[in-house]
This record gives C-alpha cells, structure tokens and sequence, in this order.
C-alpha cells in the first residue's frame, strides 16, 4: 500500500513529534507498505523519509520545481518526482496514495489534508484519511467537524472514511480494517 503522509519540513518544538514520526516510518518501511510524500530532506519530513528507507522501505518524494530550486529535496529517495507547482504535486500525491495520514504540521498540512477530507466525504477517493491526533493536536479540528454535523452543515455519513487516531496503533487497526 502506498501511504500518502502530510507532514511539515520544520521538527517542532516537541521532541514528541520526531520520536512519533521516526515510528510511524519504521512501521511503513517494515511493513512492507511504501511513503509517498512531498520529498523535502528537511525537518520531519525528512526524518519520516530517513526512517522509512532505514527500515528497507520504498519512498516516493513529490518534489514542486520550485523547491528543487532552493535545494530542499531528499537525495536518497527511492523516486522523485517533479511538478510545475503546488496543485500539481496535491493531485500527484492524490494520485498515488492508497491511504492518507496527516501528522502535525503547519498550514501546508492542514490544506493538504483538508483536500482528502473534501474528497472522501464526496466520494471521490475511497481511501482512508487519517489525522494522526498526537498528544491532542488535532482536537480543534475533529470538534470542528462534530459541530459541523450539530449544525447540520454535514452528516456522519458524509465524514464517514475521515479518521482521527491518536496513536500508531490505531493507525494500524484503521488500515487494517479498511
């Protein structure tokens, strides 16, 4: 399975985070399943790929021209891909995804994410889109999504394939169940 990972090219402040992102690649790399990913050597994400290839697993970097410019990318990935721009890149990360997970990040993140969500909750994509909710990140987010159905503006059937985890383990069980 192709796991498609959002995730930030900055650590954080919390050395959670790198120690969480460093097993969810293990796990990838290990299981046998592969990463796609937006392919930055830096940060996280660079910690996520670094972790995945270390457990003998496959990583497609998906790389905007723009930032091949400023020389941001992972040399030692599996693939690279380049695109023009932004959108292009979502669409390819899209495209290549099996399953969707995004761990915290910044803004880039949360729109990634939000476009899976829109997707899943049209139908459009039949994949899991999993928010890994490490140590309550993600909490605004999910109760903004229980409000949304409180107001009527959405329904669970609608959020149906749209995941909140808070730990590795249940991103497991999620994937295996799906």
């Amino acid at each position: 399975m192709n796991i498609t990972v959002y995730l930030g090219s900055y650590e954080g402040s919390d050395p959670s985070l790198r120690r969480a992102v460093q097993e969810l690649g293990h796990w990838i790399g290990e299981s046998g399943n592969a990463l796609v990913y937006g392919g930055s050597g830096i940060g996280l994400m660079g910690v996520l790929a670094t972790s995945v290839l270390q457990a003998g697993g496959e990583v497609t970097g998906v790389e905007p021209s723009f930032f091949m410019e400023q020389v941001l990318q992972k040399d030692d990935l599996t693939q690279l891909i380049v695109t023009k721009d932004m959108p292009e890149r979502k669409s390819k990360m899209i495209e290549l995804g099996d399953a969707f997970i995004a761990f915290p990040g910044g803004t880039g993140t949360l729109e990634e994410i939000t476009e899976v969500m829109s997707m899943v909750s049209l139908g459009h994509l039949n994949a899991p889109c999993i928010i890994y909710n490490l140590n309550g990140y993600y909490d605004d987010l999910k109760n903004q999504l229980h409000h949304m159905i409180e107001m009527g503006l959405s329904t669970k059937e609608r959020q149906k394939g749209i995941y909140f985890a808070e730990d590795l383990r249940q991103i497991k069980e999620i994937l295996q169940c799906h």
